[in-house]
């Protein structure tokens, strides 16, 4: 027949809830088990680890909760699930916060390199000859070919070589004293 006192220890477990040793051999049971599952739900190994220890530690921390020390499986493994879907919707959220990465472009500092070389460029090639600075355009910023320069300005090809090697000449010259 149990004696008062045991049937009063048997009361303040059944009060107490699961015990730190029952929690102690839970995990050393079911550890790999409930990694798995959070590995199921997760992509990465580090999160599934997370994932379990804070299962863990919150079983833990609300054992007296846990009334029927049966329970404590269960206890953990819905918890593991709850702490997975919450990692896999703060990742969700971080990734829909994440800045969009611009496109590829020029920083202001290279844009604005680019418009002093535009303009000294410009200013350069209104120092030309007119007939240098029509072959330099129709060249190189119409994109004509030699012989389309020619019939175009109603001149020989051997004319539109000669200008574009001497305005291009002319450029490298002015350009030069501007830098």
């Amino acid at each position: 027949m149990p004696s008062q006192r045991d049937g009063a220890e048997e009361t303040t477990t059944a009060v107490a809830g699961t015990t730190v040793d029952h929690l102690t051999e839970t995990y050393r049971a079911h550890y790999r088990s409930l990694l798995g599952l959070a590995a199921l739900l997760l992509d990465d190994t580090a999160s599934c680890e997370d994932v379990v220890q804070e299962a863990f530690i919150r079983v833990h921390s609300a054992r007296k909760r846990v009334r029927d020390p049966e329970k404590t499986l269960a206890y953990l493994r819905q918890t593991v699930v709850n702490l997975s879907r919450s990692a896999l919707r703060r990742r969700i959220l971080g990734l829909k916060l994440l800045s969009k990465p611009m496109p590829d472009a020029a920083s202001a500092e290279e844009g604005a390199y680019d418009q002093l070389e535009r303009r000294d460029l410009i200013k350069a090639m209104k120092g030309l000859q007119r007939r240098q600075r029509e072959v330099l355009v129709l060249r190189y910023f119409a994109d004509m070919t030699e012989a389309q320069v020619a019939e175009t300005l109603g001149i020989s090809l051997g004319s539109v070589k000669a200008y574009g090697s001497r305005g291009i000449a002319a450029l490298r010259v002015a350009m030069g004293s501007q830098a």
